[in-house]
């Protein structure tokens, strides 16, 4: 479970970029961060995962404080950030492991894990070759690979399927589905409402800073017009907070 309590965030003197957000992401839930582009949703992913400090609230992974229990609560975690570009010089094998050794997967374990997951995402061939010589989507399997590697309880996905090929959007949909299946927690943000769609159990729209909807997705959709999609009302409820602004 994640629980989000009175998060707040200032670049700025007295310009909050995070208002007040209050969000809990039950066990056993697909919930969908959507919002605009700078809306807020990076930097409170960040927030979630210890990235950036908190400078109002607290945040909660399984009952662990970011603030004050930071390495209890990321060791409840895995993260896909919203780039790739990281550990370049690593081989993608040295980078799978280095992650494996950081969250103690057992050697046994994780050779045999590695082995699949990577045939699985058509990366296998490719893990002798240094990250930088990795294509985007490429970068992102292999991000999404250590992620599941050591198969954290909490998901934490910012846009994970950018760069992805069909199948391995797929794949990846497939596993956050059997994840939350198993009770456990997945927490993506994505533009592609599309996926959003066909994913979320919940959904909270950012803008702003601030949570301008939030709730049970089929629920939603019965307060605007069964016939509505997900776009027109992220388009109504996005417009409507800017007019108030």
């Amino acid at each position: 479970m994640i629980e989000l309590k009175n998060i707040s965030k200032s670049y700025k003197k007295n310009e909050k970029v995070i208002n007040n957000i209050n969000l809990k992401i039950e066990d056993g839930e697909i919930f969908g961060f959507l919002g605009p582009n700078g809306a807020g949703k990076t930097t409170t992913i960040k927030m979630i995962t210890g990235i950036l400090n908190v400078d109002e609230g607290d945040i909660f992974i399984d009952g662990k404080s970011i603030t004050k229990q930071p390495v209890e609560a990321k060791k409840q975690m895995g993260l896909v950030p919203d780039n790739p570009e990281m550990f370049l010089k690593l081989k993608g094998i040295e980078y799978l492991n280095f992650i494996a050794d950081m969250y103690q997967v057992p050697v046994n374990l994780r050779k045999s894990k590695i082995e699949e997951l990577s045939k699985e995402f058509n990366m296998y061939e490719a893990l002798s070759s240094k990250i930088e010589t990795y294509s985007h989507g490429m970068k992102q399997k292999i991000i999404v690979i250590g992620v599941l590697l050591h198969n954290p309880k909490n998901w934490i996905l910012d846009e994970p399927m950018t760069g992805l090929d069909p199948k391995a959007s797929f794949i990846l949909k497939e596993k956050m589905r059997q994840h939350a299946k198993q009770g456990n927690t997945v927490f993506f943000s994505t533009h592609v409402l599309e996926v959003a769609e066909k994913l979320c159990d919940k959904i909270a729209i950012i803008d702003n800073g601030k949570i301008v909807l939030l709730g049970d997705y089929n629920k939603i959709k019965e307060e605007f017009n069964n016939n509505t999609s997900l776009e027109e009302i992220f388009m109504e409820i996005t417009k409507n907070d800017k007019k108030n602004n």
